[in-house]
């Protein structure tokens, strides 16, 4: 009998896990049909295509608020179709506030469902534990600590290691991202990343640049290296830079390479070519390798220590083994908005950064909100760029991570939800 999966994945970060999980699953059953709502990482593993994910993908609750009426629409359409005709298993990815509703209404109709992606409960808002018991027949997790919670709470749960840890290699090769790049082999760089929001920017912006204004004249040599993701988000730098003039800022986009949808981008990014086989390859040093990566990748390679936004791609950066700081400033409205939602004026946890909360220790600094003074992160990340004990340290403790995190997850992910046909919805 052919396996009948059920999916949603709300953002590109969803589709390219999602893309590797039907991967695993085609490697289990190879005839196994998987339906819903996803991207072209998905489409190209022959994923059916009920509803693309960008019907999903909202900036903030105002855009949600505005989405509202197609969200609707949109679950209310492959909540009927799968109660109609009941798929063998549903697999929600990410995107909580939609995938968990659904998951309930699914549960409780007797269709088996597995989530992948737990949300950041150690942090904000435990209390959605019981939701996802109700909702939730098997949870898929990313990081090992968060197997523990589960269990405790009495939901199934299986650790299946990140998939960053296996598209980014072990021993990123700095020089040759630095040939791709254009940049001097002996230059000190560093890696500008004020995230990939407008809010970001406009909160972060002004703060990274005069902290490396102050960076500029300890090494007026320095080179300033800006990964952005879309022609928006770098208009709205440009501004910023101009009204803080940096030397040597180069700002790296993906303009004139393959974009996202990509097929050599989606077939790297999904898993089809994975980065351990390429880094022992010459096609690991080939501009096309390169060109298939998000631009924030290659900057990372290329930098010796990264200022950043809190967020994956702090993330990222650890597992490229990059020493780096962290910062976040929220507007007044958006922290009162994030209190009143979550009830809590804090973390549970006493770090931001991931890399931070996966090691439970401050490996690398994080400077928030009003603490986040030009002069703080200056002299934080000039610490990162020039302390080489430090920075040796540092790399240790994400060699260990990287490690940690290091696991065959289409393999295990599609294993847990295939016994999960057989178990059924309790």
């Amino acid at each position: 009998m052919t396996l009948r999966v059920g999916m949603v994945a709300g953002e590109p970060s969803g589709d390219l896990l999602a893309a590797r999980v039907i991967r695993g699953i085609a490697g289990h059953d190879a005839g196994s049909r998987c339906e819903g709502i996803g991207g072209p990482a998905m489409s190209h593993q022959g994923f059916d295509t009920w509803h693309s994910m960008d019907a999903l993908t909202v900036f903030g609750y105002v855009d949600a608020l505005k989405r509202l009426p197609s969200l609707i629409s949109t679950y209310t359409d492959v909540k009927k179709r799968w109660l109609k005709q009941t798929p063998d298993v549903f697999v929600g990815v990410d995107a909580p506030d939609f995938n968990l509703r659904l998951e309930l209404q699914l549960k409780q109709a007797g269709i088996p469902t597995v989530h992948f992606v737990g949300p950041s409960i150690w942090a904000w808002r435990y209390e959605r534990i019981h939701k996802i018991r109700q909702a939730v027949s098997h949870m898929l997790v990313l990081f090992p600590f968060e197997e523990e919670i589960y269990q405790k709470e009495g939901v199934p749960v299986t650790y299946v290691g990140h998939p960053l840890a296996e598209l980014i290699p072990m021993q990123p090769d700095q020089q040759a991202a630095r040939r791709y790049l254009g940049v001097d082999a002996n230059a000190r760089v560093l890696a500008l990343m004020p995230g990939s929001r407008a809010s970001e920017i406009k909160l972060l912006g002004p703060r990274f640049l005069q902290a490396v204004q102050l960076l500029t004249k300890q090494d007026p040599d320095l080179q300033v290296l800006v990964p952005m993701v879309n022609a928006t988000r770098r208009r709205e730098f440009q501004v910023l830079l101009e009204q803080y003039p940096i030397a040597n800022c180069h700002i790296i986009d993906q303009a004139g390479r393959p974009s996202s949808q990509d097929p050599a981008a989606i077939q790297l990014l999904s898993g089809q070519a994975d980065a351990k086989g390429l880094q022992t390859s010459a096609d690991s040093n080939s501009d096309a390798y390169f060109a298939a990566r998000p631009a924030a990748w290659n900057v990372m390679q290329a930098a010796d220590a990264v200022l950043v936004a809190s967020g994956t791609a702090t993330l990222e950066a650890a597992l490229f083994k990059r020493p780096m700081v962290i910062s976040y400033v929220l507007s007044p409205m958006m922290k009162r908005l994030m209190e009143w939602k979550s009830g809590q004026s804090r973390p549970y946890v006493p770090w931001v950064g991931l890399p931070n909360v996966l090691a439970r220790d401050f490996v690398v600094p994080e400077i928030l909100q009003d603490d986040a003074t030009p002069q703080a992160l200056a002299e934080a990340t000039w610490k990162a760029l020039t302390d080489k004990p430090y920075a040796q340290q540092v790399v240790q403790r994400f060699i260990a991570m990287h490690e940690s995190l290091s696991r065959d997850t289409p393999a295990l992910a599609a294993q847990a939800i295939i016994q999960q046909v057989s178990r059924g919805a309790a």
